[in-house]
């Protein structure tokens, strides 16, 4: 038990890193479907980032630009959200649901589109 009130920070940390590399999986696997059904590939990171290499099929909404451009993205389709480590494309999919979005999912590393 003092183990697990010394470490309790590094293993939170460990647990949220955990959850997110596991949701991530969980979305690749379910991709080829997400595509089928006309799913948008939306990459968050900078206009840079995505420029030096990004995704067949993706579309570059940098995280900054993410509010103002809502009115881009469709509604009735899913959304696939991605950036470099996960954690833009998890502030972008909040931002989505927020305003109404219920097909979001984040897949997190671009390079598993």
């Amino acid at each position: 038990m003092q183990i697990l009130q010394n470490n309790w920070p590094i293993l939170l940390i460990l647990a949220w890193f955990g959850y997110k590399w596991f949701r991530s999986q969980q979305v690749a696997k379910m991709l080829p479907e997400l595509k089928k059904n006309g799913a948008q590939l939306i990459d968050v990171r900078s206009q840079a980032e995505f420029i030096s290499a990004h995704a067949p099929g993706s579309i570059n909404i940098p995280l900054q630009e993410f509010g103002a451009r809502l009115n881009e993205i469709d509604k009735s389709k899913p959304v696939v959200l991605c950036c470099a480590s996960g954690t833009r494309s998890g502030m972008a999919a909040m931002l989505l649901k927020k305003n109404g979005f219920s097909q979001v999912y984040n897949i997190g590393s671009w390079s598993k589109l």
